[in-house]
């Protein structure tokens, strides 16, 4: 997640497809780049692996574990929610206790595919209900998340336009969001 200011505020473990001795070995080793760095560690799906590694929090889909329980295990963790582009799973989430609120895809994504798509209206609407933070997700570059910025995402999570893209390393696509 790269904050308004272009720095990179957040860092979250998606790891899908592998072990859990896997993640938690990789998990470890992010943590400490995390903490160096004073950047938030989360873990994707997992609320398990996020208290064994001490993460900052989790961030849960609408087929994990649901937010009660998660809290449960990581305790007063950062716990985000993804909302995908319902203003009713929001108000769920908000009553819940979420800590923050994910939206999209708002455009194609290489890094799953798209079931949702999210429109800037979604944005604008849960702004005006809650001041819960909300993130932005799906297919955001250093083209199109300034229109995101502007209609009240508090937040961008990128993915595939900083690991997998073609033209710029890492580093160098960030520094093309600042």
């Amino acid at each position: 997640m790269i904050l308004k200011t272009g720095k990179v505020g957040l860092f979250q473990l998606r790891l899908k497809y592998y072990s859990s001795k896997k993640k938690n070995h990789i998990g470890r080793k992010i943590k400490e780049i995390c903490k160096k760095n004073k950047v938030i560690f989360l873990i994707n799906d997992d609320p398990f692996l996020a208290s064994k590694l001490d993460a900052d929090g989790c961030h849960l889909g609408q087929k994990d574990m649901n937010i009660k329980k998660a809290r449960k295990i990581v305790g007063n963790k950062i716990i985000g929610i993804t909302c995908h582009n319902s203003f009713s799973l929001a108000k769920k989430a908000v009553k819940n206790g979420a800590n923050y609120l994910a939206f999209g895809a708002f455009y194609y994504s290489k890094t799953k595919k798209t079931k949702y798509i999210a429109r800037l209206k979604i944005l604008q609407r849960v702004k005006k209900f809650t001041k819960t933070p909300i993130v932005a997700i799906g297919g955001i570059n250093s083209k199109n998340y300034k229109k995101l910025l502007l209609n009240n995402a508090n937040f961008l999570a990128i993915s595939s336009y900083i690991w997998k893209n073609k033209n710029y390393k890492p580093l160098q696509a960030i520094e093309k969001i600042k």
